[in-house]
């Protein structure tokens, strides 16, 4: 018999660490397994934004000018590979139908409740774990290149914060300059989201919340996980086989992000899931510019960010299997329109990052207790937010386990919803 414990969180990405912290808060003795340290995969590479403006998911393109933009395959914000959609044609035709105006209308509200806990719920976690210095909440800018573009989106950003509290500051083209001197001549303005954090060191936050977790008493096994078992007896029903042993548990959470899919398969479960992957690449600023708030370049869709490591452009989404090799060229495309926008200098690394996020047909996470077995949880299909939603996602987890009335309804987040 391996070791034992009373919970076993697998995966170590930015809601996995954050359910475990919770659980370890709740008493629970709790092993967090993962091939890799904490937060050195997908919630490593991200842009780093805490987006409590990002009530709206991403919905699949509906309308036929929007379909014909993509359909080339040289945008900057969407990219695909024929083959991958192909492979995936059964999520995505779901996804397709989820985002039909009538569906995604219900489906919005359903997400922005969990969207509105989100720096709370962070703030709740990196205070005791001492990284507060890596927190900056100053918002961040979405930038505009055309005025209508900016007024329409300026109607939305009035929406957000009459329905969801979304805070903005309209900003004109002046303010911008002298917000930002490293910007190009090509923008009108900008909204500047204000209530909405940004990190300086995303997989340092995630790496902060596993030593937090750590001191709490829980314990991190960094191995890779082959196989997932279930006895069936009373107690200790859960085995994780790794390969330097087996980890037993009452209770099993799958908090493994786009590598769901592959464990839901041998535990029975066909959830519509695929991948939307990733780039991001650090550069210096030219000419001893500075870039001082988090930028998106709205109409083109990347985004700017200042990090320890440097300004990180962070690429759109690309719809590919998560193990396919790197397709550099959404992150060559979007580099030059950067060096447009803002005065980049020389790349500080010689290979991108590329990373997967796992994506649900109907846009929001699986969240709860597994439909088809007792003592399994699930926690992924965040999208574009798990490193924002983590925190949440774990409080959710603690609540529902310790039979709690959760802080939000569940109900749209429940596993057996397709």
């Amino acid at each position: 018999m391996g070791q034992q414990t009373d919970t076993i969180v697998l995966g170590a990405g930015m809601v996995g660490v954050s359910i475990a912290c919770h659980l370890a808060l709740r008493g629970r003795r709790v092993s967090l397994i993962d091939r890799r340290a904490p937060g050195r995969e997908t919630s490593f590479g991200n842009a780093g934004l805490i987006q409590r403006e990002a009530v709206e998911p991403h919905p699949f393109p509906r309308d036929f000018g929007n379909i014909w933009r993509v359909l080339p395959n040289k945008s900057v914000d969407i990219r695909y590979r024929a083959g991958a959609m192909l492979s995936e044609a059964s999520p995505l035709w779901q996804y397709w139908r989820y985002s039909a105006p009538e569906s995604f209308a219900r489906i919005v509200p359903e997400y922005a409740s969990l969207i509105a806990h989100c720096t709370r719920e962070h703030e709740a976690l990196f205070q005791p774990a001492g990284a507060e210095h890596l927190i900056r909440r100053d918002g961040w800018l979405q930038v505009f290149r055309t005025a209508d573009a900016f007024e329409a989106f300026l109607d939305k950003a009035r929406d957000f914060d009459t329905r969801f509290g979304v805070k903005h500051a309209r900003v004109d083209r002046e303010q911008l300059r002298a917000m930002e001197p490293g910007l190009g001549e090509g923008v009108c303005g900008a909204i500047h989201w204000t209530n909405t954090w940004s990190v300086t060191d995303p997989g340092g936050l995630v790496q902060a919340y596993a030593d937090y977790f750590v001191s709490l008493g829980g314990t991190i096994v960094q191995a890779e996980a082959t196989d997932i078992t279930n006895d069936g007896a009373e107690r200790q029903r859960w085995r994780v086989h790794t390969e330097q042993g087996m980890h037993s548990a009452a209770e099993l959470v799958l908090a493994t992000g786009p590598w769901s899919p592959e464990w839901l398969g041998r535990l029975g479960y066909d959830l519509p899931m695929f991948v939307m992957r990733g780039y991001h690449m650090h550069y210096d600023a030219a000419n001893g510019v500075t870039l001082n708030y988090a930028l998106m370049d709205s109409e083109k869709g990347y985004l700017l960010t200042p990090k320890k490591a440097g300004v990180r452009l962070t690429t759109g989404a690309e719809l590919n299997t998560i193990d396919a090799p790197p397709r550099l060229g959404q992150l060559e495309a979007a580099e030059r329109e950067a060096r447009d926008f803002f005065a980049l200098g020389a790349r500080r690394e010689a290979t991108p990052w590329k990373g997967a996020r796992p994506c649900l047909a109907d846009m929001k996470p699986v969240i709860g207790p597994a439909h088809a077995h007792d003592g399994l949880w699930f926690a992924f299909g965040h999208g574009h937010q798990g490193f924002t939603l983590g925190p949440a996602t774990g409080r959710l987890i603690g609540q529902m386990m310790d039979g709690e009335a959760p802080m939000v309804d569940m109900q749209p987040f429940r596993s057996d919803r397709f």
